[in-house]
């Protein structure tokens, strides 16, 4: 097949002179199958471009020929003469390429433009750092490509394209085929500092044609969980012996039978996957193999990258060079040069080295042109060769070197609006296994909704089970919606903000009496309630912080009653209080015997239970239990006796409290009943008033704005205009003024009216001198701080190499992170330093000429 063509021989072409019996055979069954192929390669092309290759129904076609070209520069009509040359040598490359390797497709080198100009590769890869935070990091750079531009398929699936388009034409109509997705790609992450590459090459049908019904949407993805290195500690026969085991042996049966039943299910349940695998298998693919496909190579060594990977521009996922899906190489490009792949892909990608430099595995073009960086060691990265063989590489270098001319490609630029809008008309729909991906851009939607992600119990994707849904901008501060279809539940989640501070709200309805869950945000609430959980017939609510101790508060009620509450404008219905029950966590400052565990107050029944806090070495509490008396005295005060109080003192044999102490004691309680029964009521008044301000936020959605965002910001866009016309009508001209060198100087003059020659050199010679001054101190500063970063990492590198052997994983990489950022910085450093000490003289000849034709020395200076 046509990957097995894009292997191992070498530009030598020889043949070896015996080879065994069973290679002959073996040899043979593949030059058949080779034949039969191609007797059915021209019926299969006529075919696919019919059957195969089809658009999407929701997307509407396109005619390129449509395209205007009058705009373009000229760079895009005509070559240079330096371009011309490379396509000779192109061409040239090429010949050679046929002639030792016949049975190879022919490469992908010089493509027709937009223009139709022939264009070399390499030179329609525009490197472009875009100004947007995201594109810095290669997973937003592929996001943005992948969700800007609309898939077009190629016209043949199993040939390259004829024409490939400039990354600004292909931005301008937001749609392309797999290689103009790639150049793009490569353009951008190239700008950003990655070395990446664009490459050639075949991959499966799904992979082509983005088909992702098979695969697993990346939001349902679990994380990896990387096993930390040195956990297990060495053993050491010193070592204290430990604690003899003490389970139950009852109770390991019965995990050992619970296991064995979890182990059961699963296997049952990897059975039902599997044959649910094998209903969803892809159908065989009569061209596997033969599919051209293009993506981009990112290499490690630059930002850090620890390992070599492959970005799918169709997708923007990442995938590793042993993917599968990824059949074979034929060639790989960026900026500054062009490499054919030597080695053998029976076996797709899995096997391949992507070291560049090693001329055997990569046939490279353009032999003296830059060689991409490779992660060396820095010992052999200090070595030098002799310096005999350094002046005969110069020599070749001379004779055979030719830089790879710039990029024809106009500078690639994404308006703030095109960057936020994204994918044409501002929406995508991607289908995955048994899920459904939406995607809109922000403010297209009028509630807000940026995403939705929908799951399918079934692959037609017909009978919906959860659906998510994320939100930006929203007054309310609603970040994400999760509906479960089978439960019937809705849970809101809200960033920091909301009026009510809520943090997640869980229900079936915002109707009151329906039962909901709200948690919230308990820094920011003066109770530190956390969490609330109500239903018809309790309510229990969870506390964090509180100086009281209080964790847990859960209240029973009884049949409702028509009251009024103030605050809601309706007459809405209140419950009696029948229990109230508190938890609160151990106060160290007091005994545990008078440190309150539990508190239950019994409405209905008159009673109060206390529970303290075990003492250390009990396995009992101390409980008391009160009971309210109907007697009173003459004044009306309630009379205590010792029947009212019933308490039970863990371990101690110390006398009970006095009569007097326990009726204070119930006299406080009953006066914090009375205060917790108008704080439940408060919690009930909230949570209604909650339920009708989250209905009334989700019946007029508002949608903020950001007072920098001038474009959809029409009040603050006008303020800004008639400040701005303000201004220029106050100060005409401010912005066009110059700074005036001269001002300081001839202030100290007093009167300028008058100059003599003396005082116009005076001011000359200090302005110049102030001037020198300030950028011999400048540069100064720039010096210290590169001699004290310098200085600074040299005794890092020396601590590291004393302490290296001392070191866990996790310090060394985080010691090899912060070397990385001190080398950047101390580069950065000296750029700064040269550019300085080279602008310094030309700012002083500059200064010194402005001031020559300044009209107030120039009386005096015009001979100077």
């Amino acid at each position: 097949m046509a990957i097995t063509g894009c292997h191992g021989p070498s530009l030598g072409g020889g043949r070896m002179e015996a080879l065994e019996e069973k290679e002959e055979e073996e040899q043979r069954e593949e030059e058949l199958m080779a034949l039969e192929i191609s007797d059915n390669l021209q019926a299969v092309e006529t075919k696919v471009p019919v059957e195969e290759v089809c658009t999407p129904s929701d997307v509407p076609g396109f005619d390129w020929s449509s395209v205007d070209t009058s705009q373009l520069p000229p760079s895009y009509k005509t070559n240079s003469w330096k371009e011309e040359k490379l396509l000779q040598m192109a061409d040239h490359f090429l010949q050679q390429y046929t002639h030792l390797c016949p049975d190879r497709k022919p490469l992908f080198l010089h493509p027709v433009n937009e223009c139709g100009v022939e264009k070399f590769v390499s030179t329609t890869v525009r490197p472009t750092l875009l100004p947007y935070p995201e594109l810095y990091h290669w997973d937003g750079c592929a996001s943005f490509v992948s969700s800007y531009l609309t898939m077009e398929p190629l016209e043949s699936p199993i040939t390259p394209p004829s024409f490939l388009y400039s990354p600004t034409t292909i931005l301008k109509h937001q749609r392309g085929n797999c290689f103009d997705f790639s150049v793009l790609l490569c353009s951008i992450l190239i700008g950003a500092g990655y070395d990446a590459y664009c490459v050639q090459g075949y991959a499966t049908h799904e992979m082509c044609t983005l088909d992702e019904t098979l695969e697993m949407c990346p939001l349902l993805r679990e994380p990896q969980e990387v096993p930390k290195d040195g956990m297990e500690k060495k053993s050491n026969k010193y070592r204290v012996k430990p604690r003899p085991d003490m389970q139950s042996m009852f109770e390991l049966q019965q995990e050992s039978k619970k296991a064995a039943e979890t182990e059961a299910a699963q296997e049952n349940k990897e059975k039902e996957e599997e044959k649910d695998t094998e209903v969803e298998k892809p159908k065989r693919d009569p061209l596997y193999g033969l599919r051209v496909h293009a993506w981009v190579l990112v290499l490690s060594g630059k930002r850090d990258v620890p390992e070599t990977f492959f970005i799918n521009p169709f997708t923007g996922n990442s995938h590793s060079t042993t993917d599968e899906r990824f059949l074979g190489i034929e060639s790989i490009w960026n900026h500054r040069n062009y490499w054919v792949n030597m080695q053998d892909c029976r076996n797709g990608c899995k096997e391949l080295l992507f070291d560049l430099g090693d001329t055997v595995r990569w046939e490279i073009m353009l032999s003296g042109s830059n060689k991409p960086l490779q992660l060396l060691p820095r010992a052999e990265e200090k070595k030098k060769l002799p310096g005999r063989a350094m002046d005969n590489m110069g020599k070749e270098k001379e004779d055979m070197s030719f830089d790879m001319p710039a990029s024809w490609v106009a500078q690639i630029q994404v308006s703030p609006r095109e960057f936020e809008t994204r994918c044409s008309r501002g929406e995508n729909v991607v289908l995955y296994k048994k899920a459904k991906l939406e995607n809109w851009a922000p403010y297209l939607n009028g509630d807000g909704l940026v995403k939705r992600l929908t799951i399918y119990t079934d692959l037609d994707c017909t009978e919906a089970v959860k659906v998510t849904e994320w939100f930006e901008n929203r007054e309310d501060m609603l970040e994400m919606r999760e509906v479960n279809n089978q439960t019937q539940l809705t849970t809101d989640y809200f960033g920091p903000g909301h009026l009510f501070n809520l943090k997640a709200h869980t229900y079936t309805s915002l109707e009151p009496n329906t039962g909901c869950t709200m948690e919230f945000y308990h820094e920011a609430r003066v109770d530190g309630l956390q969490k609330r959980v109500e239903n018809a017939n309790e309510m229990t609510e969870y506390f964090v912080g509180r100086d009281d101790f209080l964790h847990v508060r859960h209240t029973e009620f009884g049949k409702r009653g028509k009251i009024h509450l103030a605050g809601i404008g309706t007459d809405s219905s209140s419950r009696p209080i029948v229990q109230i029950r508190e938890c609160f966590h151990r106060n160290l400052e007091k005994p545990a015997d008078e440190d309150v565990a539990e508190r239950i107050f019994l409405i209905t029944e008159e009673m109060i239970h206390l529970t303290y806090h075990l003492k250390e070495k009990y396995i009992t509490a101390s409980k008391r239990d009160f009971f309210k008396g109907a007697e009173s005295d003459r004044k009306g005060n309630k009379i205590m006796t010792p029947e009212m109080c019933i308490t039970y003192q863990a371990g101690s044999s110390a006398k009970d409290k006095k009569l007097l102490h326990l009726y204070k004691l119930l006299q406080k309680l009953t006066e914090e009943e009375k205060q917790l029964k108008q704080q439940v009521q408060q919690s009930e008044a909230e949570v209604l008033k909650i339920l009708v301000v989250r209905a009334d936020e989700e019946t007029d959605v508002k949608l903020s704005v950001s007072i920098y965002n001038t474009e959809r910001n029409e009040m603050r866009r006008q303020q800004y205009e008639a400040m701005k016309d303000t201004t220029e009508d106050e100060l005409p001209g401010l912005e066009d003024q110059e700074p005036d060198h001269l001002a300081p100087f001839l202030i100290q003059l007093g009167s300028r009216e008058k100059m003599s020659k003396g005082q116009a050199l005076r001011v000359r010679d200090d302005c110049l001198t102030d001037f020198k001054h300030r950028l011999i101190n400048k540069v100064n500063i720039i010096q210290a701080h590169f001699e004290k970063v310098v200085e600074e990492l040299q005794e890092k590198e020396q601590w590291f190499q004393e302490n290296r052997t001392q070191l866990s994983t996790e310090q060394e990489e985080e010691f090899l992170a912060r070397y990385s950022e001190m080398e950047f910085q101390i580069r950065v450093l000296a750029l700064r330093l040269s550019r300085e000490k080279q602008a310094a003289p030309q700012k002083y000849l500059v200064l010194e000429e402005r001031l020559r034709k300044d009209p107030r020395l120039a009386e005096h200076l015009g001979h100077a």
